[in-house]
């Protein structure tokens, strides 16, 4: 399977960066803010070369949902397989694309049903020299927070390019339902400011808008789908906002089941900032509810 891409080829000489959406199919920000990249980038105001795929789980998209009709989590199967799923044969062309290039830059949002505070992640990779450019990239992109994570989780396309030494950065912006058009401003903004960084256009960096940061290096660390699972199926009606600081103990919010009655409130599970919130009331047992990270004042990139 090839993916349906764009390459942009500069003048001059300089880095392969490859900028990708669509991983899964209902995060709709990313995949526009990708489209009005490959119709904004000029050839003769570029050294190197920009990758850009919109739409990397195509089946996925089609549905409007965040798996295609196999079910499969694009996002759990790299590197794929040639011969599997449509799903796997899209991780695995992703997966070759993220190992022919030299930076990588994935964008993402909570999808229909998360909704997530605007944040830059990375992997805490063990190569030092990999670590501190995403670091520099995840600045760089000059959203409110930074996240960096366990590396040991695979998968993921960020386990490929951690495996292929290549530095590498997601992004995730908003999510639910309605269409944010700040967003995809803002995820358009953030890849040119990372291109800015790395040479490709010629860019000064912008007012740092950057205030939180936090580097987690704990397994498990980074994977939002699994924090405060739903006791029982129900209504999920949160009692906070993304970016809102609350203590351990105190409530998340509650999850009612309207047949039964049965009410459970929902403690956090440690003290921090809520950087996801489960946006679809309708949850089943052992839905992810929200994430919490016990995030810092952003003075500066770790040493």
């Amino acid at each position: 399977m090839k993916l349906n891409q764009n390459t942009i080829e500069g003048k001059r000489d300089g880095p392969h960066v490859l900028i990708t959406a669509g991983v899964h199919g209902d995060e709709f920000e990313p995949m526009v803010a990708v489209e009005r990249l490959s119709h904004s980038l000029r050839a003769d105001e570029l050294s190197g070369r920009v990758t850009l795929v919109p739409v990397v789980n195509e089946t996925a998209f089609q549905l409007g949902r965040r798996t295609g009709k196999d079910d499969l989590d694009l996002a759990r199967v790299c590197p794929g397989k040639t011969d599997g799923s449509a799903t796997e044969q899209a991780a695995n062309a992703l997966s070759m694309l993220i190992q022919q290039a030299d930076y990588f830059v994935d964008l993402h949002t909570g999808g229909v049903c998360m909704s997530v505070w605007p944040m830059t992640g990375y992997m805490l990779h063990s190569d030092p020299d990999v670590l501190s450019m995403q670091r520099r990239m995840a600045v760089a992109f000059n959203l409110p927070t930074v996240w960096g994570t366990y590396a040991g989780m695979d998968g993921r396309s960020l386990s490929v390019a951690r495996d292929a030494k290549v530095p590498a950065i997601y992004t995730e912006y908003l999510g639910s339902v309605p269409f944010h058009e700040e967003g995809a401003e803002a995820l358009v903004e953030g890849c040119l400011n990372v291109m800015g960084l790395l040479e490709l256009i010629d860019r000064p960096p912008p007012e740092q808008a950057v205030r939180w940061i936090c580097e987690d290096g704990q397994p498990g660390a980074g994977y939002m789908q699994v924090c405060h699972p739903s006791p029982h199926a129900g209504v999920f009606q949160p009692e906070l906002q993304l970016g809102d600081q609350v203590n351990a103990g105190e409530p998340l919010g509650t999850v009612t089941d309207l047949v039964t009655h049965e009410r459970s409130i929902i403690p956090a599970e440690l003290s921090g900032k809520v950087l996801t919130l489960r946006s679809v009331a309708r949850v089943e047992q052992g839905t992810g509810l929200g994430v919490i990270v016990d995030f810092e004042p952003f003075s500066g990139l770790p040493s």
